[in-house]
């Protein structure tokens, strides 16, 4: 049985990068953290430390231990706190990654809705597209499109979209030749293939403008640049007021909005109750939930 004061102890360190710093932050003699922390190397027959004269740095198994041993205690204090005060209220700290176009539309007001309801959580979100390593990086909770199935992480899909094809009521698509196209990133594509009211077509398509960012291709297509093929969820209001037309659905585009979490962690109750505001703001996970829930056209107008 692992010694857990052993494990806080080296967690201690780990955190502080020294004996004699941990032993001054906690108000701990130094020999003690000392002889934990060997006492727990021991019992693993791991050497969690490189001892050096003047520093101390922790070794490969040092630092993956400490990573998920500083979480997974951190969880258990939470959890001892809460049974203690006799309340399951959600408190401390809660860090989000999300994809960029979720964040600029949807996380702000999200955010807020937590913080209001729930005062001792300190949300920390970041906005990226890249894939995390939620065990490595700390992430408690992770909102992917599509992900990638993974066996250290559960989750629920929460909301639901699919690509159109929408232009300005002003841009008209040529007799002959291929149409000015708007695309994200190094999308070489020169034909889409899209489902219309007349049944499947194909266009030839010349990208003339590339972005990083779905908000500045919506921009850019409103003001009749180009068309392109934006999310349901972006385009819901613009369409329905006339500023843009749909062109077609493209094939396939199917996606889902995943919320994520390490499956070797308790469920906090911070974590539980971020998917219950998901799951009460976007209750059918229809695209055009998304829609409404920002007012679109409040934002973009």
């Amino acid at each position: 049985m692992m010694d857990l004061i052993a494990l806080a102890d080296f967690t201690l360190v780990a955190r502080h990068g020294g004996f004699g710093k941990a032993a001054r932050a906690a108000n701990r003699p130094k020999a003690t953290l000392s002889r934990r922390v060997a006492e727990l190397e021991a019992s693993l027959n791991l050497r969690l430390f490189d001892r050096g004269p003047r520093d101390l740095k922790l070794t490969e198994e040092g630092r993956a231990l400490s990573e998920r041993a500083g979480a997974l205690l951190a969880e258990l204090e939470e959890t001892t706190r809460s049974i203690a005060s006799g309340s399951d209220q959600p408190r401390g700290t809660l860090r989000i990654s999300a994809p960029l176009l979720f964040s600029q539309t949807a996380m702000g007001r999200l955010a807020a809705e937590y913080a209001a309801k729930y005062p001792e959580v300190r949300l920390e979100v970041t906005s990226e597209d890249r894939p995390v390593d939620m065990i490595e990086e700390g992430y408690d909770l992770a909102i992917r499109v599509n992900p990638d199935p993974d066996e250290a992480l559960v989750g629920r899909a929460f909301l639901k979209d699919r690509l159109v094809v929408v232009a300005a009521p002003t841009f008209s698509r040529p007799d002959r030749g291929p149409v000015r196209a708007l695309v994200r990133g190094n999308d070489r594509s020169d034909q889409w293939s899209m489902e219309t009211s007349s049944g499947r077509v194909s266009i030839p398509v010349e990208p003339v403008l590339r972005f990083s960012s779905l908000v500045m291709i919506h921009d850019a297509v409103r003001a009749g640049a180009g068309m392109s093929q934006l999310p349901v969820s972006l385009v819901a209001g613009d369409l329905a007021a006339g500023r843009l037309v749909k062109w077609g659905e493209i094939e396939g585009s199917d996606v889902a909005l995943w919320a994520l979490y390490p499956s070797r962690r308790l469920l906090s109750a911070r974590v539980s109750a971020f998917l219950e505001l998901l799951g009460s703001a976007f209750p059918m996970a229809a695209p055009e939930e998304l829609t409404a829930y920002v007012d679109m056209q409040s934002f973009r107008n």
